[in-house]
């Protein structure tokens, strides 16, 4: 054993979080427990536990990362304790360690359980964006320890090979099919049975498993349509004005849903809307819905027709807004209605220390829906909210030029808000993988245009009112779509021929001279599609 390392909770640069990434050597024998050394603080969110005691990394490594990175804001950092490790000896490496290995420490028996999985902070500490991904595509992330016998260990203090429980299963081999090869079932299958795993790999490879079964299930089978259930509405609660709350159930025990979610509701008319889900789960959920002065039956009908009691359809339940857990900071910009789609985000990003600020411009005191919710998120100065009564302006550019190195920004708000931000990313160089637009309204009327499907010939005329979405399945083509707002890419059509007027966000800059959004873009003159 080289060097044995510790450290204490301390504030990461230019962040308000909290890591124990900053370990500095310690010289005296320290005692190791179940949960780790003696004096060493973990970010109990992502490191630390009886499955994460002591973590330990080849000093190897850190010659090829400097040499491969030798433009990093923090190249400095590379070096011995870099990745926040507390067991530093030579040879021991990713492609001669094995799960479940059982290794001497002085007085302390240790047994490998987990690759590591890094998190964001990786990305800060070396200031490299998209960091934490090069580690366990190079195989170089290190390695985490249990321990079965606590005592005392120093440096100096022989490592000695125990017991060797599955020789072939490197950490190395471990992270080929677990990452680059996750599409191997035959090969998951086989790593399920090893026991010796932490929990946290047992559940990441059950989620692998159960993903590579679903996708040779859909290989086989046609695509099943669209599954309408039937919920109650068991409390209807104005929040402002404008805005009312809707809560929904069914009977049944719901699966939790993940931040960034939305609910398709299929009304009595036909109409079929997509809302935020502010929070629940797959049985019963909130959602908050603006009464539009323009509605065309949705919000008019919800909030002026819908009582308790009564039923109403709801289909998929779809993810929208991503979870970036590799930036370092969040940055959530939202106006009025549109605060609903980042609830949940901002919530569960303080309960795991995340690094956030919520901007949230609306028309007054009295026009703040969910007041509640966005008080528990605390006074910290990481909500801050822009009262245009008080004649308070969000100042969009200026958000982004001051944001933190490695932001990920979330807008959600009226089509002008979203337009000055789409002008203002673009002055300042933010790229597409930076920034996510989610639109709740969307104007999809415009002049007629005529479609041609290639495979077919079919054609079909789009009238003013209708979106080529529309026209495809009243013409009994399958069309797969989610939000319906052009937020999420689901509706993509390929296209041969003819010019599109794009709009909505879910389709990339290098995609649109070959695809479209069927649900609000629009084709001008003709188009021929595949």
């Amino acid at each position: 054993l080289l060097q044995l390392r510790t450290s204490k909770m301390k504030t990461m640069l230019n962040l308000t979080v909290k890591t124990g990434i900053y370990k500095e050597p310690r010289t005296e024998r320290l005692f190791c427990s179940s949960t780790g050394l003696d004096g060493d603080e973990h970010d109990l969110t992502f490191h630390g536990g009886v499955d994460k005691a002591v973590h330990q990394y080849y000093p190897g490594h850190y010659a090829n990362w400097r040499a491969e990175f030798p433009d990093a804001e923090r190249r400095e950092a590379f070096t011995l304790g870099g990745f926040g490790e507390n067991l530093v000896s030579e040879k021991m490496n990713e492609r001669n360690v094995c799960i479940g290995d059982k290794v001497r420490v002085g007085g302390v028996l240790l047994q490998v359980c987990l690759p590591r999985q890094p998190c964001f902070k990786l990305n800060h500490r070396f200031g490299v964006k998209g960091f934490a991904a090069q580690t366990w595509r190079k195989s170089r992330t290190g390695w985490y320890y249990r321990v079965l016998e606590e005592g005392w260990m120093g440096v100096g203090d022989s490592i000695v090979l125990v017991e060797r429980l599955h020789p072939k299963w490197t950490i190395e081999r471990i992270q080929e099919f677990f990452h680059r090869d996750d599409g191997n079932l035959e090969m998951l299958r086989e790593v399920t049975q090893i026991p010796e795993f932490g929990d946290e790999m047992k559940g990441g490879l059950k989620q692998k498993i159960d993903k590579c079964e679903a996708a040779l299930l859909a290989k086989d089978k046609k695509k099943d349509p669209e599954k309408w259930e039937e919920f109650t509405l068991i409390e209807k609660k104005p929040q402002t004005p404008h805005i009312t709350s809707f809560t929904f159930s069914k009977p049944g025990t719901g699966e939790e849903l993940d931040p960034g979610f939305f609910a398709r509701l299929k009304l009595p008319n036909g109409l079929i809307r997509p809302y935020s889900i502010v929070s629940g789960d797959t049985c019963k959920f909130q959602l908050g819905i603006k009464r539009e002065a323009d509605s065309r039956g949705g919000s008019k009908y919800l909030h002026e027709e819908l009582n308790e009691g009564d039923k109403i359809l709801v289909g998929n339940m779809t993810e929208s807004v991503p979870i970036k857990g590799q930036a370092s900071n969040h940055i959530f910009i939202a106006g009025g209605i549109g605060v609903t789609a980042f609830l949940m985000h901002a919530d569960v990003y303080g309960q795991i220390s995340f690094n956030y600020t919520l901007h949230y411009a609306d028309s007054g005191e009295e026009e703040i829906p969910f007041k509640e919710e966005i008080g528990k998120l605390g006074d910290d100065g990481r909500v801050r909210i822009y009262d245009k009564g008080k004649r308070e302006r969000m100042d969009i550019g200026r958000i982004l030029r001051e944001r933190s190195w490695n932001s990920y920004v979330y807008v959600c708000g009226p089509q002008r808000m979203i337009d000055e931000t789409v002008r203002q990313a673009k002055m300042l160089g933010i790229g597409q993988d930076e920034i996510h637009y989610e639109a709740f309204q969307m104007d999809t009327t415009g002049d007629p245009f005529s479609v041609e499907v290639k495979k077919t010939g079919m054609r079909l005329q789009v009238e003013e009112e209708k979106t080529l979405l529309q026209k495809l399945r009243e013409a009994g083509l399958e069309v797969d779509s989610s939000c319906e707002t052009g937020n999420c890419g689901t509706c993509r059509v390929e296209v041969c021929e003819g010019k599109v007027e794009h709009r909505g966000s879910g389709l990339a800059e290098e995609d649109k001279g070959v695809a479209m959004l069927s649900c609000v873009s629009r084709g001008v003159g003709h188009l021929v599609i595949d």
